[in-house]
């Protein structure tokens, strides 16, 4: 834990919308986020991939910065860092400037996002774009095995589906639809502005919330749809090529929204697959030397928690690969990890996250994801302290509670009969 710990504030906008302060001892910089439950989950089948459209729409201008190069270049006079994503989760705006810009940036980042023009001739010009970046998505057989193996998980699910979207999508969006899929979605109710890092120099309350008062007042957006019930399939994209890419999903029986449970979710994934000392790195790469890149990584969504394990190899080490990873999760699940390889993993994952949390745009992400995603109002330090306090008994019954069931994806030369 810190010797300084951090300083936060929390109030609310006039128009619903959440502000959270959070003060970080020893940093010049500041990160403002701004974030909406309005990521691909809660797109209707139809509108898959305006979430991501729109985020880059609203770069295009908003009443005071009125085009991309006004923006650009004041946050470049700024000195900041200028950007945003779009997950499954949620949509988020952010700039990271030195401390003493805050205002200036606050002015600029709430301009353009929360009073965007949407251009109908700007909407044409990066309609296009957008499509390249989907085509260029699938010439990327990794990328492609991240695209099968959310649908075999999911199936036509919104968390089954990509998203960027199909290309058909994108070349039928209106400006009309995207204006209703923008009121629908970014509501005060379901959103925030997190600001961390040196909070020395930011406007005083009634200023701050003058120019987060630019968000119109929308009413509560509808719930999204709770993920559906485990049937995985195994797909495969067959390809003529020497490498392959090969993608496994468990859904673990855990309870997503207990913060404990993540924490041990975490600390397992990283046994498994997280380091180079983990189960799959020594047993698959050093021992077999089975493939270049192996891992396992855990995701947890506001209603159900994933593992999934990946690996880049060569096409005629795959079904062996995939074979052994699969007996290692076996062999985790009956018999547990030793306590030794416990202490490890705990240790480099809390370490992992305290390097990570150098970064205020890392502790504003954070900050936003359990606010919007969870409702958790825990902060960077909450995060550490509940890794280092995960014991071996939690890792052991999360690894206990990965069944055997699992969703399978691979990009390569193979039939899915070849992984049954």
């Amino acid at each position: 834990m810190p010797t300084s710990p951090s300083t936060q504030t929390s109030t609310v906008a006039s128009n619903g919308l959440a502000v959270r302060t959070i003060g970080l001892p020893g940093t010049r910089a500041l990160t403002v986020l701004l974030a909406f439950d309005a990521g691909a989950r809660t797109e209707r089948p139809e509108e898959n991939g305006m979430a991501h459209f729109l985020e880059h729409l609203v770069f295009k201008g908003g009443e005071k910065y009125s085009n991309h190069q006004a923006i650009n270049n004041t946050a470049e006079r700024l000195g900041g860092v200028l950007n945003a994503y779009t997950s499954q989760d949620l949509v988020a705006f952010h700039i990271t400037v030195r401390a003493e810009s805050a205002p200036e940036a606050l002015d600029l980042l709430t301009d353009f996002v929360a009073r965007p023009r949407l251009d109908a001739a700007e909407l044409e010009r990066e309609r296009g774009v957008v499509i390249q970046e989907i085509n260029r998505a699938y010439d990327q057989p990794a990328m492609v095995a991240e695209y099968l193996i959310d649908t075999a998980s999911f199936g036509n699910h919104p968390l089954g589906r990509t998203v960027l979207g199909p290309e058909e999508n994108l070349r039928s969006f209106t400006r009309e639809a995207i204006v209703a899929f923008r009121q629908r979605r970014w509501s005060g109710a379901h959103g925030g502005a997190f600001l961390a890092g040196n909070i020395d120099h930011l406007p005083d309350q009634e200023a701050l919330h003058e120019l987060l008062g630019r968000f119109p007042s929308l009413p509560e957006p509808e719930p999204y749809d709770p993920a559906p019930a485990f049937e995985p399939t195994t797909l495969v994209d067959q390809r003529d090529t020497n490498q392959s890419h090969l993608r496994m999903l468990y859904r673990p029986a855990i309870d997503a929204s207990d913060r404990r449970t993540r924490a041990a979710l975490a600390i397992y994934s990283t046994l498994l697959g997280g380091s180079m000392s983990s189960r799959l790195f020594e047993e698959i790469r050093e021992r077999r030397g089975l493939c270049y890149s192996v891992s396992a990584g855990d995701h947890v969504f506001a209603d159900v928690s994933i593992l999934q394990l990946g690996s880049g190899l060569q096409s005629d080490k795959c079904v062996e690969a995939y074979e052994r990873m699969r007996e290692i999760v076996a062999e985790l699940r009956t018999e547990g990890p030793t306590e030794e390889e416990f202490i490890r993993a705990r240790t480099y994952a809390a370490g992992r996250l305290v390097l990570a949390f150098e970064n205020s745009g890392a502790v504003a992400r954070y900050a936003a994801s359990q606010a919007i995603v969870f409702g958790e109002h825990s902060d960077h330090d909450d995060a550490v302290a509940a890794l280092d306090a995960v014991t071996y008994d939690e890792v052991r019954a999360v690894a206990a509670a990965v069944e055997d069931e699992l969703a399978i994806a691979c990009v390569g030369p193979h039939d899915a009969a070849e992984f049954n």
